[in-house]
């Protein structure tokens, strides 16, 4: 061992640091600047990465800035396009009161998102995990032809099993029945519980399972947060509620509170569009990767009343375009904007559309729920209030339960409701969907939701008094937005 001991010096330790470490940084910054991120954004993680050079480089490989690229189908949004032009005319035609503004959102999603303008027979409130699960299970039950279902959290508890059995039910009928859960957030979906489904011939995929062969990098990341049901392509629901017993008050006295919609009409095909490409993407290089029944799965429809768009956004999309629809919604207020959302870390952009929509003097209002399911978050989430507070919005505390419900209504014309929270992991980092109504159908619901909330909460004092150690916590807390 005298070898080794005279190996180890201090010099010649010193010596090796002096070249190896210079090398480490340059390697380690070309990295890091060559994802493009913001400035902000970077230097911070320039400087972790020098002031842990182990450590922070596993974070960073783990949970840092990535790109993702996957292949659309692209001949199902040709195909799609081809049909509603005829249909954005009309909406023209028998909207004239829409806004400029408003109309801009509309050209800005279909740019950024690719998804244009549509419409909707019909559009349902749906209050509570409990009237959420009655519906689906009744459409479920009426399915023809096909169900797809796509969910971030599906447990394989007492809701679950009540969905599953339903699905069992439809598929030994002979309806297609597709099922595609997240790795992560049902992680608890094993094959035993899955096999009555798959022995009477339904499908079912696992988006970016996590497998020895299989790079781990997308572990935390690169999410589909999306929550998704199709029934036969005219039907079809979204919104913040998951698959589990934590949504159903009748089985969990403090269950979450949450809102979801279901929508009848042609804006259901492009919920089936966004199904289907992530179908293909989780069964890539295999041979059920593409259904071949398109006609069936993608019905023509005749235009409802209502006009809606989707918006979706991922990894896959450096455009942000949920991101840019909400800011600019915001931005493009005349009244009103009410926000609804369990995680609140707004970036920088969302935070200045939020405190300069106040300081226009417009009614701005935030609710959150006082204690969300991670410390963390709601330790951020505070952190921002009182800039929130001084510039004039108005922020509540939900105090009954966990609130979970993302919201978003701008005047009386506008109004957003899908699976994103206002935070930069929906933002950027997971695979999102939301729905914007145009008129007052949806935006009349959401408001009448949003007051029923608010008699619910605590209004967060403008001199709030608050602990040192608390607000440092916050502060801390607020170091780690981007990450959350």
């Amino acid at each position: 061992m005298d070898w080794m001991t005279q190996l180890l010096t201090k010099e010649n330790i010193k010596v090796v640091l002096s070249v190896v470490w210079p090398i480490y940084l340059f390697v380690v910054a070309i990295w890091i600047l060559m994802q493009r991120r913001a400035p902000v954004a970077t230097l911070g993680w320039l400087l972790s990465m020098g002031a842990l050079p182990v450590v922070g480089l596993i974070v960073y490989y783990f949970i840092g800035p990535q790109r993702l690229k996957r292949q659309r189908i692209k001949r199902l949004r040709a195909r799609n396009k081809s049909r509603v032009r005829e249909t954005a005319r009309r909406i023209r035609d028998a909207q004239p009161q829409l806004a400029s503004h408003m109309r801009e959102l509309v050209k800005l999603v279909d740019e950024t998102s690719g998804f244009p303008i549509s419409t909707a027979e019909s559009v349902q409130l749906l209050s509570g995990g409990a009237a959420t699960f009655d519906q689906i299970l009744e459409d479920v039950s009426r399915a023809q032809h096909h169900v797809h279902l796509e969910y971030y959290i599906y447990e394989p508890d007492q809701t679950g099993t009540r969905l599953r059995d339903a699905l069992v039910e439809r598929a030994r009928a002979g309806v297609q029945v597709r099922l595609l859960v997240d790795a992560l957030g049902a992680k608890r979906v094993n094959r035993k519980f899955i096999q009555p489904l798959l022995d009477v011939g339904g499908e079912f995929a696992v988006f970016h399972p996590t497998k020895i062969g299989r790079r781990l990098r997308p572990v935390i990341n690169f999410r589909t947060h999306r929550k998704i049901v199709v029934v036969d392509g005219r039907i079809g629901f979204t919104g913040g509620v998951n698959i589990t017993d934590e949504e159903d008050r009748r089985v969990n006295p403090n269950a979450y509170h949450d809102v979801h919609l279901r929508m009848v009409g042609p804006i259901v095909t492009w919920l089936q569009t966004t199904f289907l490409e992530d179908w293909a993407y989780a069964l890539q290089k295999t041979d059920k990767d593409i259904p071949e029944d398109l006609d069936a799965l993608l019905p023509d429809l005749p235009d409802g009343t209502h006009p809606m768009q989707l918006v979706t956004s991922g990894p896959d999309n450096p455009g942000e375009p949920i991101h840019r629809a909400h800011v600019f919604a915001v931005q493009s207020a005349r009244e009103r904007v009410w926000l609804t959302t369990p995680y609140f870390v707004p970036t920088e952009a969302a935070m200045y559309a939020l405190t300069s929509a106040a300081l226009r003097g417009l009614d701005v209002r935030l609710l959150v729920p006082e204690k969300s399911d991670s410390l963390v978050v709601t330790a951020a989430a505070r952190s921002y209030f009182d800039e929130l507070i001084h510039a004039g919005v108005k922020v509540y505390e939900y105090q009954a339960r966990m609130l979970h419900s993302k919201t978003l209504v701008v005047d009386d014309n506008v109004a957003i409701i899908g699976t994103a929270n206002f935070d930069n992991r929906s933002f950027r980092l997971n695979y999102e969907v939301c729905a914007i109504g145009y008129g007052p159908a949806l935006n009349s619901r959401l408001q009448e939701q949003f007051m029923a909330d608010i008699s619910r909460s605590r209004l967060v004092e403008v001199d709030r008094k608050q602990a040192f150690l608390p607000r440092l916590g916050d502060s801390v807390a607020r170091l780690f937005s981007p990450l959350l």
